[in-house]
């Protein structure tokens, strides 16, 4: 396609029963779909001959703890033939297994990986699906919204031991309090003394 438009328009004639929703910003085409329809748009996407969205550059993941389908799986296409670029994205519930990509574009492996650690999603049919950024043993999903900052459990070399040991957090109590007010407004025990110095003045 030599624009976005006839693009957009393409996909929505071509695939109207499996597109909830297409827009064109940012210079790419955003579309929306269910995620019964994924492996049937994203083939689509790359063997028909106006569009040919031959390299898969991104996947990721948009966390909303809130909702019933709490994760947006986002994935970033591009076609080299026409410099153009699509984001497909639909949504999940939590515990879900979504069908893996690897099949149609083997560089999804890792990315497939990074999402199952770092979001917790599943691939049904991935052919190694296991962590790839956090270490062995690790528990939890780091991108998640309900992950705490500092992680349950920090790596250490022990002295004593002689060895690097896992162990929970600890964390001093002068790490704990936080003065949030704004620099410009000055922090609470300095605002106290200038209140003070004002009145014997």
């Amino acid at each position: 396609m030599n624009n976005l438009e006839n693009l957009e328009k393409k996909i929505n004639s071509e695939l109207n029963t499996k597109i909830n929703k297409t827009e064109i910003k940012h210079n790419q085409v955003y579309i929306e779909i269910d995620k019964e329809d994924f492996i049937d748009v994203t083939l689509f996407l790359k063997t028909n001959n106006d569009t040919k969205f031959r390299q898969l550059i991104d996947i990721t993941v948009v966390d909303f703890p809130e909702r019933d389908q709490r994760f947006s799986l986002v994935y970033l296409f591009l076609s080299h033939e026409f410099n153009q670029r699509v984001v497909l994205k639909y949504s999940i519930s939590e515990n879900e297994v979504i069908p893996s990509l690897t099949s149609i574009f083997p560089s999804a492996n890792w990315m497939e990986r990074e999402v199952f650690d770092m979001y917790g999603v599943s691939f049904k049919d991935h052919p190694d699906l296991r962590r790839i950024l956090t270490d062995y043993g690790f528990e939890g999903h780091p991108l998640r919204k309900d992950f705490p900052l500092t992680g349950h459990t920090e790596v250490r070399y022990s002295e004593d031991k002689k060895k690097v040991i896992s162990e929970p957090v600890k964390l001093e109590q002068n790490f704990r309090n936080f003065d949030y007010e704004s620099p410009w407004e000055g922090t609470k025990y300095i605002q106290e003394e200038i209140d003070i110095n004002d009145k014997k003045n």
